[in-house]
């Protein structure tokens, strides 16, 4: 993975064509490497849970519509979403120097899902006690994602679990030294965290496919 990091570490001082052309092969030994980490990450994965294909995202950005016109992403990245209508949520892993990280969860829930986990965070406290067990907190800190500035509409501002009630992404985040990166049995590290969130993914399937009665619609 050493020659990942050098290589995103130079694109960052170089973003741009000439250089990327110049430096192909260095990129195209980068893409393997990473490539074959991700695939690692995704076989470890597979056996214990119901996973959509492995999405390995290119490092091409689309800058048609972005102030930023720098022609390459500063990273590799993944994803691998759980097996829809059945599974729900999805796992990514973010690769770059001094900024590599796990992310899991719901990063951009629709009208109804997010009305539907806020109607059961109303109703019980299941997701709060999740959220404050001991592999959760050790593993992830707290729940990441935007938020409203108040209370949602049709919610009381007063409420007990306002704080998770205001939320309209529900990520869980973990962050990687480049000294772990490097080590020889990475994957099985990465692969470690995204099964200690199972209990918060499995929670959220639950509740998505169910209605207030904890009956299948």
């Amino acid at each position: 993975m050493q020659n990942v990091l050098d290589f995103i570490n130079k694109l960052q001082k170089n973003n741009n064509r000439e250089w990327f052309v110049e430096n192909k092969k260095s990129f195209e030994d980068a893409k393997e490497t990473v490539s074959s980490l991700f695939n690692h990450v995704y076989n470890e994965l597979k056996p214990v849970d119901h996973l959509e294909s492995l999405k390995i995202y290119r490092i091409y950005r689309d800058v048609r519509f972005s102030t930023d016109k720098t022609p390459y992403k500063n990273h590799f990245s993944m994803y691998i979403g759980r097996l829809q209508p059945e599974f729900r949520g999805g796992y990514y892993l973010h690769i770059e120097p001094e900024n590599s990280f796990i992310g899991i969860g719901f990063f951009d829930p629709n009208k109804e899902d997010l009305l539907r986990i806020r109607k059961e965070i109303e109703l019980d406290d299941e997701l709060e006690s999740i959220l404050n067990s001991k592999d959760i907190k050790t593993t992830f800190g707290t729940l990441e994602g935007d938020e409203v500035k108040t209370a949602p509409k049709g919610f009381d501002k007063t409420h007990e679990r306002i704080a998770l009630l205001k939320k309209k992404q529900f990520l869980l985040i973990h962050k990687f030294t480049d000294k772990e990166v490097l080590s020889l049995d990475f994957y099985k590290e990465a692969a470690n965290v995204f099964k200690k969130s199972r209990p918060f993914v499995d929670y959220m399937t639950d509740v998505l496919l169910t209605n207030l009665n904890g009956e299948r619609e």
